[in-house]
């Protein structure tokens, strides 16, 4: 039996306090505790990239739970010349049903809605870069550590 999932866009002062949690506990629970990278997850005075008010919360939820997050990023945040999608993140009970293909779709549609044919690039967990291919990202550098993780750049082209 599937699991029917909600889907919410929000700007972070749109986020309840409840949500806010949620979201922090889940990337922590998985990107610090799960795979052990001991890493700031809030972003630092300089860059305030979850508060930046065009930056994009996307959140679903399955039975009232959070189970999938990523965020979008307006262009001049990550990248200069690019808009961004970052911190995907599926929760552990959640996996293996296609949430994150469904999450990736969810926010390419954003992505077209509020940026319309801008080019998407993101820094990719190396072994994930298939799953990113499925949805039209190309790698674009070679291996990189980021938290002592193997990265790669990938972009997502505008259709012509």
């Amino acid at each position: 039996m599937t699991i029917k999932t909600t889907w919410q866009n929000k700007v972070f002062t749109e986020l309840s306090l409840n949500q806010l949690y949620d979201v922090l506990k889940l990337r922590i629970d998985v990107f610090v505790v799960e795979q052990t990278c001991f890493y700031p997850d809030l972003d630092g005075d300089k860059n305030l990239l979850d508060r930046h008010p065009q930056t994009l919360h996307l959140l679903g939820y399955q039975a009232e739970q959070l189970v999938a997050y990523l965020r979008i990023l307006p262009k001049g945040q990550n990248y200069a010349d690019n808009i961004s999608i970052g911190r995907v993140v599926i929760a552990n009970q959640a996996r293996g049903g296609g949430l994150g293909h469904e999450l990736m779709t969810e926010a390419l549609s954003l992505c077209q809605q509020h940026y319309p044919n801008e080019e998407i690039k993101i820094s990719a967990q190396q072994h994930l870069k298939s799953y990113y291919q499925r949805h039209g990202f190309t790698q674009v550098s070679a291996m990189y550590l980021e938290d002592d993780i193997p990265h790669i750049a990938m972009l997502r082209e505008t259709k012509q």
